[in-house]
């Protein structure tokens, strides 16, 4: 104990240089923005993108998947370029373009109100009854995406859409037979459309999806060539 102490006391009396100091201070508020940064930002977009950075994984029901799913095909990620009619009257370059060479920009925020989707029949419908569902397609493959709203109203989707500006979606909206998330948060369908990411707030997992992705229509197997490009 007594050797132990001499060693510690002498230790202490050491002087520190310039540049030992400036690691360990460097060391320290490194590990001190490891620790405070999550927790401070904790809801915001910035937290979530600082989490997106670190890779995780997100709680069930959502489904993982990996970077091999957006590997490249025939077409940007994908086996097909957009469908030429997809709904809404999005805009067809911009779809292809976002679903398919894209992996981390958007459509701008609020471009969902410039379409036809808010006024549409379906929007119309959902709102008079929020049990008349949308369900949106793969703007690719068709395949179904998202059905909302669930579990609230059309008008609690479209505020919480408007809110962050763009359709946003929550895990019992998401059909998890066609929709991954990758570690990095990066939301997409399993033929490898990109759909937007998964910015999670104090409720739980929240789609945040470009339209354009999402504006596909249902089509048989058979009638798949027809309707492309």
């Amino acid at each position: 104990k007594r050797s132990l102490y001499r060693s510690l006391r002498i230790s202490r009396n050491i002087p520190m240089s310039s540049d030992n100091m400036r690691v360990c201070m460097v060391g320290s508020l490194f590990l001190a923005l490891l620790i405070i940064v999550p927790v401070a930002l904790g809801d915001s977009f910035l937290g979530s993108l600082f989490s997106r950075s670190l890779g995780k994984t997100y709680p069930p029901p959502a489904v993982m998947g990996d970077e091999s799913i957006m590997s490249q095909k025939s077409h940007g990620t994908s086996d097909t370029p957009a469908q030429s009619n997809l709904r809404w009257n999005v805009d067809w370059k911009t779809a292809d373009r976002i679903c398919n060479y894209n992996r981390r920009y958007a459509e701008y925020s609020g471009y969902w109100k410039t379409t036809g989707f808010p006024d549409g029949e379906e929007a119309t419908a959902a709102n008079n009854d929020s049990s008349n569902a949308i369900t949106f397609y793969d703007s690719n493959t068709g395949k179904p995406l998202f059905v909302a709203p669930k579990n609230r109203t059309f008008q609690e989707f479209l505020e919480e859409s408007q809110k962050h500006g763009w359709p946003s979606f929550r895990d019992d909206e998401t059909v998890w037979d066609n929709v991954r998330v990758l570690p990095n948060g990066e939301t997409v369908s399993v033929d490898g459309t990109h759909l937007g990411h998964n910015l999670p707030d104090s409720t739980g997992s929240r789609y945040c999806i470009n339209l354009v992705s999402v504006a596909g229509r249902p089509v048989e197997k058979e009638e798949d060539d027809e309707i492309r490009q």
